[in-house]
């Protein structure tokens, strides 16, 4: 390719420029004068099945970022589920990815929402990463996010990826011809958090493609809310975020993009958000952390339920939380999902179990990962925070994967402790914390073994620190 530029990590990491700090008030309720300074009449009707009293810490401050993953927090607040279980929360309305993970680091925030791949690459010292004991109690909800590409991209002829049938080649072509026209400045593509899954994502799917994207690319740093007016004035080609930001993004919305691709469609399966603690928190304050887990696993319950899900898209689109309005939140609630375009055909994906899973397992994606027993989306499974390992090794964000891998996952990730938690609910878990994820689940077709870290990571021919043949004549 023309325009060839050597990105390092460093200069990676100084284009995302400085990440925006907020700071909280306590109180019972949402910050910023974002929402009422009182608990909803139904919140306050809901009994208590655990006293305050009771708890280590009954008051806690937790985070949420305005996007349609805060919908278990919102509801976990309205319906009283905190309350049901002995907790005062005050919702804390953060900037950004960075401020939620960086609110939980630094103590400002008992519990918050985190990208995934911010647990398992704190624990690691992952370049980009915070370096924290901090650890993953539950997954918030799988799915949901998507990849919006702008309107020259549309205008170079390509097109939503399922428009291409997984035809690889036929999208790489594309998608080369028109990277190819671009000056190396103008090559840039956004996500929410560094040393994350979206920047993940991105990469995989440049990489997929035949671009090394350590050498013709740069990925910088945007709040999500300020993914559109970025866009707009031509900062990035192309973003990787949660909803509502996608959809705003289409044709008959704001008219600047098309989606591309959902993250299901790269990993069909992969965990987006994980509600993130410090270790110090479990340890101090195990009758709270329980209390804490039992109500965001309802919460994530409620908006499982196909009877509630018109609900909980209006909800979040309430000023308090996304602020967007009920046309923008529904798709990726309710499935029936647009992905845009600037032609007269219609891209409307009907899914309603699979755009966003916040707690059920579709039937079709059971059966496409075996048909575990107990499976269900809030469990944890620390092979995916092996998996999130193989890529922070494959991008150069730690010089290898580590041979404590196992034991760094199984510390990250508290799935003892959630099994533990989910059985005084009633809810049956996998026996397992490793599973295989079969190729179909990938947009390239390459499964991932969790017992094969090494071979997993050499598999790619595109990585970074990947040794070069030289002959010698």
């Amino acid at each position: 390719m023309s325009h060839r530029r050597r990105w390092s990590r460093r200069s990676f990491l100084t284009a995302t420029g400085a990440s925006l700090t907020g700071a909280a008030l306590f109180s019972l309720n949402i910050d910023s004068n974002r929402s009422p300074s009182a608990l909803t009449p139904e919140a306050l009707a809901v009994e208590r099945v655990v006293q305050p009293e009771t708890l280590e810490k009954s008051n806690l401050v937790i985070g949420y970022v305005p996007v349609n993953d805060c919908a278990p927090f919102a509801i976990a607040w309205k319906k009283g589920f905190f309350r049901k279980y002995g907790l005062n929360v005050k919702l804390n309305r953060e900037a950004s990815w960075a401020t939620s993970r960086d609110g939980v680091v630094f103590g400002r925030l008992d519990a918050a929402p985190v990208v995934s791949g911010a647990v398992t690459n704190a624990r690691t010292g992952a370049e980009g990463a915070r370096s924290a004991p901090i650890c993953a109690a539950m997954t918030i909800h799988r799915h949901g996010n998507a990849i919006t590409m702008n309107r020259a991209m549309w205008d170079a002829g390509i097109r939503p990826w399922q428009d291409y049938n997984g035809n690889l080649d036929a999208f790489r072509q594309d998608f080369h011809r028109y990277f190819n026209s671009l000056p190396s400045e103008e090559r840039i593509m956004a996500v929410v958090l560094s040393s994350a899954i979206y920047e993940y994502f991105v990469r995989y799917i440049v990489a997929a493609v035949g671009i090394n994207p350590l050498e013709e690319f740069r990925i910088i740093i945007v709040p999500p809310p300020q993914m559109l007016v970025n866009m707009r004035i031509g900062a990035m080609q192309a973003y990787m975020v949660a909803e509502p930001w996608n959809t705003r993004a289409i044709k008959g919305n704001e008219g600047i993009g098309f989606t591309f691709a959902q993250g299901r469609e790269i990993w069909r399966g992969h965990p987006d958000r994980l509600l993130a603690v410090q270790e110090s928190f479990i340890n101090e304050n195990p009758k709270t952390y329980r209390s804490l887990v039992k109500a965001m696993i309802e919460a994530c319950q409620y908006c499982s339920d196909p009877n509630n899900r018109q609900e909980v898209a209006e909800l979040i689109s309430e000023r308090s939380f996304t602020g967007a309005k009920p046309k923008m939140t529904r798709p990726a609630i309710l499935g029936n999902y647009d992905y845009g375009g600037f032609d007269e055909r219609s891209r409307v994906v009907n899914k309603p179990d699979e755009t966003t899973v916040f707690f059920d397992i579709p039937s079709e994606l059971a059966a496409a990962e075996g048909n575990i027993a107990g499976n269900h989306s809030t469990f944890l499974w620390q092979s995916q925070s092996l998996w999130l390992m193989t890529q922070s090794a494959r991008w150069g964000q730690i010089p290898a994967i580590p041979p404590q891998a196992e034991k760094i996952a199984r510390e990250a990730w508290r799935t003892d402790l959630y099994r533990d938690i989910a059985a005084e609910m009633g809810i049956a878990c996998p026996k397992e914390d490793y599973k295989v994820e079969p190729g179909t689940l990938f947009m390239d077709n390459k499964s991932f073994d969790p017992s094969d870290l090494d071979g997993y990571l050499k598999s790619f021919e595109i990585r970074a620190n990947r040794p070069t043949n030289i002959s010698l004549a």
